[in-house]
């Protein structure tokens, strides 16, 4: 009797499997969704990165939208550059127009020289963890961490910590502009600006505190005195909340901000 009911069982499990089978084949039939082929070829010319820099989670994800929308405004792939989306282009049908390279620039000189150290920080080696608990060593509120969590977000080794200044150093030449270092760093002191041929002009002080309160932690610090901003032939500058900002599309490199600095926050760099 026992075995007649186990057989039964057995039976019944396997007609309601069969069953079920039949229902989501069908059931998979009707609500498949045809994947445009096209996907995978986008894809295929796209680096792998999957670093973000496009505005996706992911290459495929770029690839997916570029070919949903049919053109390839707003679209773009920072890490594979012109020559990825000229190739995307080509298989679109589409005319790739090329833009500026960018490249990541650290905003931030309050090196161990000019910010000199007032207390040990001694926990957990993040950025962001240590952000919420304190202004920094230096006590400037503004000024970068040191920690590297800009490092740990780049995945293509264009960052590295200098030991002896403390600070985040970018390499040009593997720089591809993805933005990860920005988006990571949570006191904001990395931007992407035009990497150019002949070099980038930048403020590298990102502290809003009044001059002498600023300078009293950094002698490197932006203190607000609007020279810069004056003497700007191509009024590429402006000065607010006590900060220079030099708009890197209307700078021309003449360079007379940097000579002009009396701190020397203003930096000119063509590495």
């Amino acid at each position: 009797m026992a075995g007649n009911t186990i057989i039964l069982a057995v039976v019944i499990l396997g007609v309601i499997g069969l069953v079920a089978a039949i229902l989501l084949f069908f059931i998979s039939k009707a609500f498949k969704v045809e994947e445009n082929p096209l996907i995978d070829d986008v894809a295929a010319q796209l680096p792998g990165a999957n670093c973000g820099g496009c505005g996706f989670a992911g290459c495929r994800g770029l690839a997916e939208a570029i070919v949903k929308a049919g053109n390839l405004e707003g679209l773009r792939c920072p890490a594979g550059g012109n020559s990825t989306m000229e190739n995307i282009a080509k298989i679109m049908g589409l005319e790739a127009v090329a833009a500026e390279p960018m490249v990541a620039v650290v905003r931030c000189n309050g090196s161990c020289e000019n910010a000199p150290a007032k207390v040990n920080y001694d926990s957990m080696p993040s950025c962001f963890f240590a952000n919420s608990l304190y202004a920094g060593e230096s006590a400037c509120p503004y000024g970068c961490l040191g920690c590297g969590d800009c490092v740990g977000s780049c995945q293509f080794n264009a960052l590295h910590i200098d030991p002896v200044t403390k600070l985040p150093v970018v390499d040009v030449n593997a720089c591809v502009g993805c933005g990860a270092c920005v988006k990571n760093c949570p006191r904001h002191i990395i931007e992407l600006r035009f990497k150019g041929t002949e070099g980038r002009v930048y403020v590298t002080c990102m502290n809003k505190e009044k001059g002498p309160v600023a300078k009293k932690n950094c002698s490197a610090a932006c203190i607000g005195c609007g020279k810069c901003a004056k003497n700007c032939p191509a009024e590429a500058i402006t000065v607010q909340d006590s900060l220079a900002y030099i708009d890197f599309r209307k700078c021309t490199l003449c360079q007379t901000c940097v000579s002009g600095c009396p701190t020397g926050a203003i930096k000119f760099s063509n590495l």
